[in-house]
């Protein structure tokens, strides 16, 4: 058998790079997708059996090219993980068209021309698409107009994926982190939101990003060749227990 490949996109921090480094593990080949060329690098230069390729993944142009190049260094294509996203909260009413789109081109539109752009590869290996949304696309809370939209929109896209590429052996699904320990989040979440956050959350903590990186890893695993079409919240149970929080509404 021909050792398992991947492609990562938003791979250079964050959930993209645990998740690399997760199949790594596996002794995956994969190529690392990200737009911050600094980063992308000096993470790749760290790591055996990795491909790092600069794209923006809205650039319809760029996805192509990249597609190509993975498929050159990999020579198959067995997962797709779409998890290129920008967070930007803002009022309903302070968030320009501009501001808007600045989300969906990536958040959505992204996931979107990444996807199509594989499935021919991804059919020739029978493999799987793992889409990255939010929980903020399954539970509505306030400054996430655009942001909460577009992960609402992507978990309807893994649904039309799974239902159209099904046929060829393709499993398409789709995980919705809750909050993550990252160190952004950590630099911009108050002690009050921090507080907030735990007592909402029945495990009474935040999710790491190598908790994120396991539950895409196994559903790009064999032990998943039953389940497509499906959500799964990696959100210690944030989903169960209402909508907003208070530190959250101003």
């Amino acid at each position: 058998m021909s050792q398992k490949t991947a492609i990562v996109t938003g791979a250079a921090r964050g959930i993209g790079l645990a998740t690399t480094d997760v199949f790594l593990d596996e002794r995956r080949l994969v190529a690392m997708v990200d737009r911050d060329a600094d980063v992308l690098l000096t993470e790749a230069a760290d790591r055996e059996n990795v491909f790092p390729i600069l794209c923006d993944v809205s650039d319809p142009e760029q996805v192509s090219q990249m597609i190509t190049e993975a498929l050159d260094k990999l020579g198959q294509i067995d997962a797709l993980v779409n998890n290129a996203g920008v967070a930007d909260f803002g009022p309903i009413e302070d968030t320009s068209f501009d501001r808007w789109r600045r989300v969906m081109e990536t958040n959505l539109d992204g996931v979107f021309l990444c996807s199509q752009a594989a499935i021919p590869a991804l059919k020739d290996s029978q493999g799987c698409i793992v889409n990255i949304a939010s929980i903020s696309g399954l539970r509505a809370s306030t400054l996430r107009v655009a942001y909460g939209t577009s992960k609402a929109a992507v978990i309807h896209l893994t649904q039309q994926q799974a239902a159209e590429l099904g046929e060829f052996g393709i499993r398409a699904n789709c995980v919705a982190p809750g909050p993550v320990r990252t160190k952004l989040a950590m630099a911009v979440h108050t002690q009050e939101i921090i507080d907030a956050y735990h007592d909402a959350i029945p495990l009474n903590r935040y999710g790491s990003e190598r908790e994120i990186a396991e539950v895409i890893a196994f559903l790009c695993s064999d032990k998943a060749s039953f389940v497509t079409g499906q959500l799964i919240s990696a959100d210690g149970g944030f989903e169960s227990t209402g909508i907003g929080l208070p530190a959250l509404r101003t």
